[in-house]
């Protein structure tokens, strides 16, 4: 597994990076062939009297998945630390979760069976970043402050749309959008509250 660390408002230590390098050994424990973890870590300096902040995004890159998580906190050992624990947890999960697939103690259910239950068979419990391909700042006439849209784009790969939940709670997001393979219509699966999950879907 290949390591990169990128830094922006600071530089990294080679005390970091040999921490980072040490604890990301747990990784290929859970993951499946992983080929990189990437570490941003980003300084953010609020104020003078608010102090430094420190950002750490986590991105795992494995064959047909990528997981994500991140933490703030008031330097980037302890918000490493805490990002890493989500990661760590969200690979178990999923790890754990392919195992009773495999193991043929779960049942496969349909998108119809799924949709009509409102998603409720699936044991997910909701966790808490993509790369961008463009920002556009729009100036409002009400607001000083520009709003900024941020635009992605992503290869379009058919799934399930319990394939779909799987990749929104690996990234740790309340949608995921995604073409669905059962009904070829582009869908967007969405948490709910109740730990219950739904899908919008386009049609012509």
């Amino acid at each position: 597994m290949e390591l990169r660390i990128t830094a922006k408002n600071l530089t990294v230590s080679d005390r970091f990076r040999d921490y980072v390098s040490e604890k990301s050994g747990k990784v290929e424990q859970f993951a499946h062939r992983p080929q990189e973890l990437n570490i941003k870590v980003t300084r953010h300096d609020h104020s003078k009297n608010a102090g430094q902040e420190d950002q750490v995004e986590l991105t795992v890159y494995e064959p047909g998945h990528v997981v994500r998580a991140e933490a703030k906190s008031n330097d980037k050992f302890s918000a490493f630390d805490i990002a890493f624990g989500k990661l760590l947890e969200r690979l178990r999960r999923y790890a754990d979760k392919q195992k009773v697939h495999r193991g043929g103690r779960h049942k496969n259910l349909g998108a119809s069976e799924l949709s009509a239950s409102d998603f409720a068979s699936l044991d997910i419990t909701p966790i808490d970043h993509d790369k961008l391909t463009g920002e556009i700042p729009i100036i409002s006439e009400e607001e000083s402050n520009p709003v900024v849209i941020r635009a992605k784009e992503f290869e379009k790969v058919p799934m399930t749309q319990q394939e779909a939940v799987d990749h929104m709670e690996l990234v740790g997001h309340d949608f995921y959008l995604f073409h669905n393979s059962e009904t070829n219509q582009e869908s967007v699966v969405y948490r709910r509250k109740g730990y219950s999950y739904g899908v919008i879907s386009l049609t012509s």
